[in-house]
C-alpha cells in the first residue's frame, strides 16, 4: 500500500515530528507501505528525529501572497500524487490550509485528516471581542471542510467532543517512540519539563509553582528541556530557584532517567507525550488535568498527580508531596511503567493500518 504523508516539514523537535518519526518508519519497515512523506520549503531537510531509511522525503516550493501560496501548495501536492499514485493520503496540518486538500484534489485516493493540538490553541487570556468572533469563524469554517475527509482523526476522546458534529471521527492515541525494560531509581533531585517555552505548554505557570517548592527543597533542581519562544518570559530571570534551560533533547530519555518527576503544566494538549515517555522511564508525572490529553493517560493517584488547571498552590503540592516521599515515588513509577504500556508502539500503528486497510477494502 502507498501511504503518503502531507506535512509542513520534519525538521522540528514537536510532538507531531516524533509521533510521524515512529508510526511512519513502523509502517515502512515492519507493515510494508510505501512511506512518502512532503514537505513544504525543505522542511523534511535534516530531520530532528530519525526516520527509516525506506521512506521517500519530497519537499514543494510554497511562498508569496495567500492566493500565490495556495496554488503552489496544491500544484506541489498534484504533482506529487501524480508521481507516486498514493491509495492513502494523510494531512497532518493543524492550520487551516491543510483542510482545504479535499476542496482542490481530485484523486482516487482515500484523504484522512490528523489532528495533533486542541481547539484550545486558538484561547488567549484576555482576547478581545473581534479576536473571539475570528476564532469561531475559523473553527466553523474548519468544522465544514472536515466533513469531506474520509475520517478525521484525533487523540482522545476529549479532542472528540470539540468536534462534536461530526460523524466521521476516529480516536487513536499517540504511540510511545521508545520502550525500555530500564526504570529511572529515582533518587537524583530533578525534576524535568519536556516542551516548548510557551504559552500553550505553561511554564510561566510551572515556575510560580517552583517558588513555592524552592523555598521548602532549595537542593532540588527544575530542568526545562525547549526551545524558548520569543518574547513570552525571560528565562534567565529564575537562575537563583535552581531552575536550569536547556535546548530541545533528541535523546530525551537519558533525561528522563536522571529524574525523579516529571511535571506538565500545560495550559491545554493535544495529547502529552512527554507523559507517556516520562511514565515508560518509570518516573512518576504531576500534571494539569488540562485538555485534552492528561486525565487519558494519568490515573490519578496511581501513576501520577492530576490537578486543578492553572492551579500554581495545588502543582506544588503535589510535586511537594513526591519529593518527600520517596516510597511514594517508587510506587508510583512502577505503576506508571506499567500503566504506559497501553501506548506502545506496536498497538498503536497496528490501529492505523486497519484504518487504513478498512479504507480501501
Amino acid at each position: 500500500m502507498k501511504l503518503l504523508y502531507i506535512t509542513n516539514g520534519i525538521n522540528g523537535a514537536g510532538g507531531l515530528e516524533r509521533v510521524l518519526s515512529v508510526k511512519a518508519s513502523l509502517l515502512a519497515d515492519s507493515y510494508g507501505y510505501e512511506v512518502t512523506i512532503l514537505g513544504l520549503n525543505k522542511g523534511n531537510d535534516n530531520p530532528f528525529y530519525d526516520f527509516s531509511s525506506k521512506i521517500n522525503l519530497v519537499s514543494i516550493r510554497v511562498e508569496g501572497n495567500f492566493l500565490q501560496y495556495i496554488h503552489q501548495y496544491r500544484k506541489g501536492i498534484l504533482k506529487t500524487i501524480r508521481d507516486i499514485q498514493p491509495d492513502i493520503i494523510a494531512v497532518c496540518d493543524d492550520g487551516l490550509k491543510g483542510f482545504l486538500v479535499p476542496q482542490f484534489i481530485k484523486t482516487k485516493a482515500q484523504i484522512i485528516y490528523e489532528r495533533h493540538v486542541s481547539k484550545c490553541i486558538e484561547k488567549r487570556n484576555g482576547a478581545g471581542w473581534g479576536r473571539k468572533m475570528i476564532v469561531k469563524a475559523k473553527w466553523f469554517l474548519m468544522e465544514l471542510l472536515a466533513k469531506k475527509f474520509a475520517k478525521f482523526v484525533v487523540l482522545t476522546d476529549g479532542n472528540r467532543n470539540e468536534w462534536s458534529t461530526l460523524k466521521n471521527v476516529v480516536v487513536i492515541s499517540n504511540p510511545l517512540s521508545f520502550h525500555l525494560e530500564s526504570a529511572a531509581p529515582l533518587t537524583d533531585r530533578t525534576v524535568i519539563c519536556v516542551g516548548k517555552i510557551s504559552y500553550q505548554k505553561g511554564q510561566d505557570l510551572l515556575l510560580k509553582s517552583w517558588q513555592i517548592v524552592h523555598r521548602k527543597h532549595p537542593n532540588w533542581s527544575l530542568e526545562l528541556y525547549g526551545k524558548e519562544q520569543q518574547d513570552f518570559f525571560d528565562v534567565r530571570s529564575y537562575s537563583d530557584f535552581n531552575v536550569h534551560f536547556y535546548l530541545p533533547e533528541k535523546h530525551i530519555r537519558e533525561k528522563y532517567l536522571k529524574s525523579a518527576i516529571n511535571v506538565m503544566s500545560s495550559r491545554f494538549e493535544g495529547f502529552g507525550m512527554v507523559l507517556i515517555e516520562a511514565m515508560a522511564c518509570g518516573v512518576p508525572c504531576v500534571s494539569f488535568d488540562c485538555p485534552s490529553g492528561p486525565a487519558d493517560i494519568i490515573r490519578d493517584g496511581e501513576d501520577g498527580f492530576l490537578v486543578e488547571p492553572q492551579n500554581t498552590e495545588a502543582l506544588a503540592e503535589k510535586v511537594m508531596m513526591l519529593i518527600e516521599d520517596e516510597k511514594l515515588r517508587q510506587k508510583m513509577g512502577e505503576a506508571a511503567k506499567k500503566n504506559v504500556k497501553r501506548f506502545e508502539a506496536k498497538h498503536v500503528v497496528k490501529q492505523w493500518d486497519q484504518l487504513f486497510k478498512g479504507l480501501i477494502t
